[in-house]
């Protein structure tokens, strides 16, 4: 499996609001899944149904997006992970947005979701690109910090470990224990309190 995240591309979903907290994206009543299975159909599922078929992950020229662009202080409230599960579940591989809330912010870059940070302006400017032709196609590059929709270049920020970790996939805990499966091995058997069965090798 590829690990790595240089570039996400593809057709972009604006969702305006400030404080958009982890209830509003997933509802608590959907915390009792047992895996995040399904959690997809259920993203934003109180503000969609308030909205009666118009909020953006409702509508049909959003469908298929896969980069969310939002406001400030995006996924504040409770710590849960679900949330971006939900989200990723739903098909969303890169958030833009003015500002996150810290501990969303790492549950997503657990899953190699990047945030990237752009200013107020410009990201009002692209939520109102996105509005008036859903179709075009936005690009998040990592490795040039630029989000590109058409003749709009915004510049975006991410921390320069979280980045690397993006560009080299170190952010993916499971695939490089997965990788390193025999050095774990030799690490272990040299511990005292270790003991690895045949079953286990």
């Amino acid at each position: 499996m590829v690990s790595e995240v240089t570039a996400v591309s593809g057709r972009g979903i604006p969702v305006v609001g400030n404080d958009i907290d982890t209830d509003r994206i997933i509802p608590a009543r959907f915390l009792r899944c047992v895996t995040f299975d399904g959690l997809g159909a259920e993203v934003f599922a109180d503000d969609r149904k308030q909205t009666n078929g118009q909020h953006p992950f409702d509508q049909p020229q959003y469908q298929g997006a896969t980069i969310l662009v939002v406001n400030n202080n995006f996924g504040c409230g409770s710590s849960r992970e679900h949330a971006p599960q939900a989200l990723a579940k739903w098909g969303i591989q890169a958030i833009v947005g003015e500002s996150f809330a810290e501990i969303f912010f790492g549950n997503c870059v657990a899953m190699g979701i990047p945030c990237v940070t752009a200013d107020r302006e410009a990201v009002k400017q692209l939520q109102a690109a996105i509005a008036a032709n859903p179709d075009g196609p936005v690009t998040v590059n990592l490795e040039t910090l630029m989000v590109q929709y058409g003749d709009i270049s915004v510049p975006v920020v991410i921390g320069e470990g979280v980045r690397q970790m993006m560009l080299s996939g170190t952010w993916d805990a499971c695939g490089q224990l997965v990788a390193q499966a025999e050095q774990v091995k030799a690490t272990a058997s040299r511990l005292p309190y270790v003991s690895w069965s045949k079953r286990a090798s």
